[in-house]
């Protein structure tokens, strides 16, 4: 098996943990941190990524993100911090790739319109049923449903879980319960998800012209780098700035994680997963870093996320998932045969399809639609 060389001796090493559900022989060539990585890239959920969107949905621009783009440019930004403070870049890889498996169509509004729908059934949380997809949704396997994951990529893959639920997750979901901390590989991943989504979501806001580099100039954070960009390049063209300006604010944050990061580590001086877990976060911004993080997610909560053209956008999605769903738990003969449920009763049919939309993409959710409402798609 592929070693995992000049690892820090409080990083994630792929033989030294929990491992997996199900036993299976080790890897020949790869490390399972490797394995893990390659079967979320050749899951079915992992290519439906490619039209789930984030801001904006899948019809209105080729440029903009998906989910998919989103998810790799989180593993991008979470190796380059992996490197530099010695963690295992396979795992951050791994648990980037399969962040996002469980989000429904639409973005939030999606995510938020199916929860409502669960209120009276367990509710409906994106990182449960991220998981829920690698542990039981995927089929590939003869052995075992879902994936048959690493204990820490699947950890890592729930970023956020409610106590209700932790307590039915067994050692998954203990750190909940605790108060504990995961490795610091799944803290990393958390940090580069953010930093990538607010620097792409500035980028889609402003090629859609929903927001402008002039309203982008009441963040200090941009209006400095953007200054910076005009005194090293003056006159650059107008796109090619917005691209130089993200590029030098995504290097300031990455280079704000490594350096107070490793200040942390180097004090706390964790020697091992273990100490990691009972201490304290060891990976996170500056003061100052988060302070400025934080005026830029207000600026897109306000100026992007609210913007009157998306609110039109995302209560069209509301509306196609809570009709969707209504449909389906009225007359669960419009599903398709393997999200019937025969026996269980209305608790288990709700979370079939609660598990059938969320499985959508943006442009099927909007098809399967029109196949149930509208005459003209008999």
């Amino acid at each position: 098996m592929r070693a995992e060389p000049g690892l820090a001796p409080y990083a994630a090493h792929s033989e030294q943990g929990p491992g997996r559900r199900f036993a299976e022989p080790a890897p020949a060539t790869r490390s399972q941190f490797q394995r893990d990585r390659d079967r979320i890239i050749h899951s079915s959920a992992f290519r439906r990524l490619e039209y789930k969107t984030q801001v904006f949905l899948n019809h209105e621009g080729d440029l903009f993100r998906t989910r998919l783009t989103h998810s790799l440019e989180v593993a991008q930004i979470g190796r380059s911090l992996a490197r530099s403070l010695r963690l295992n870049e396979d795992l951050v890889e791994a648990i980037s790739l399969a962040h996002d498996l469980g989000h429904t169509p639409f973005g939030h509004a999606g995510q938020d319109a199916l929860n409502g729908c669960m209120a009276q059934h367990g509710g409906f949380e994106h990182n449960l049923q991220s998981l829920r997809v690698v542990d039981s949704l995927e089929q590939h396997y003869g052995a075992f449903d879902g994936l048959n994951l690493m204990f820490e990529t699947r950890e890592g893959i729930l970023k956020h879980c409610s106590l209700d639920n932790a307590k039915q997750l067994g050692a998954l979901g203990l750190r909940f319960i605790e108060r504990s901390q995961p490795t610091l590989e799944a803290q990393l991943t958390n940090l580069a998800d953010e930093i990538a989504y607010n620097n792409h979501d500035i980028d889609d806001g402003l090629r859609s012209g929903l927001i402008t580099a002039a309203q982008m100039e009441q963040v200090d954070f941009f209006a400095r780098h953007r200054r910076e960009v005009e005194r090293v390049y003056p006159g650059l063209p107008g796109r090619r700035a917005i691209y130089e300006t993200l590029r030098r604010m995504i290097s300031a944050l990455v280079s704000d994680v490594i350096d107070t990061s490793s200040t942390l580590i180097e004090a706390a001086r964790p020697d091992s997963v273990a100490a990691v877990r009972a201490g304290a976060p060891l990976i996170r911004f500056s003061d100052g870093m988060r302070a400025e993080a934080a005026e830029l997610k207000r600026f897109l909560k306000e100026n992007l996320y609210r913007h009157y053209q998306v609110n039109r956008m995302t209560a069209k999605a509301r509306n196609i998932v809570r009709e969707l769903f209504d449909a389906f738990m009225a007359e669960p003969i419009l599903l398709p045969p393997d999200y019937q449920v025969k026996d269980g009763g209305q608790g288990a049919q709700a979370r079939m399809i609660a598990d059938y939309i969320a499985g959508m993409t943006d442009r099927y959710a909007i098809r399967e639609h029109k196949r149930l409402f509208s005459v003209d798609e008999l």
